[in-house]
């Protein structure tokens, strides 16, 4: 499967933005959906994940309470919606796809190229 993220941009702090992740090739009722981040001179963490059936999500505490992982009824697209961005959520974000649910990122096999989300305070 091909992931294609998309939706970044420049925000201002207590903004909102949602990021998109597009499957090409198959569709994610085959896979576990993670999103993932990489801040400047950080390693890339975890963000918010969403089983495959999409009745199970799991998020970063950081983000919890402002950041909503979802998926389309189609099944070809996983959201990110973000509110109340700081500035310390400026990052590149990837989508992610594997046949695991969770947050270790060695079990997510497919990437998407990132976005890059900038806030400003």
């Amino acid at each position: 499967v091909q992931l294609q993220a998309s939706g970044g941009g420049l925000v201002q702090a207590g903004d909102s933005l949602r990021l998109s992740c597009a499957a090409s090739g198959r569709t994610f009722s085959d896979y576990n959906m993670g999103w993932f981040r990489q801040a400047p001179g950080k390693e890339r963490e975890f963000v918010a994940a969403v089983s495959r059936s999409g009745g199970v999500s799991e998020y970063v505490d950081s983000v919890k309470g402002r950041f909503t992982i979802s998926g389309d009824n189609a099944k070809t697209t996983v959201y990110l919606q973000m509110s109340s961005l700081k500035p310390e959520d400026t990052a590149v974000y990837y989508c992610a796809a594997g046949p695991y649910f969770g947050k270790l990122e060695y079990t997510y096999h497919y990437w998407g190229q990132g976005t890059l989300v900038t806030v400003s305070s």
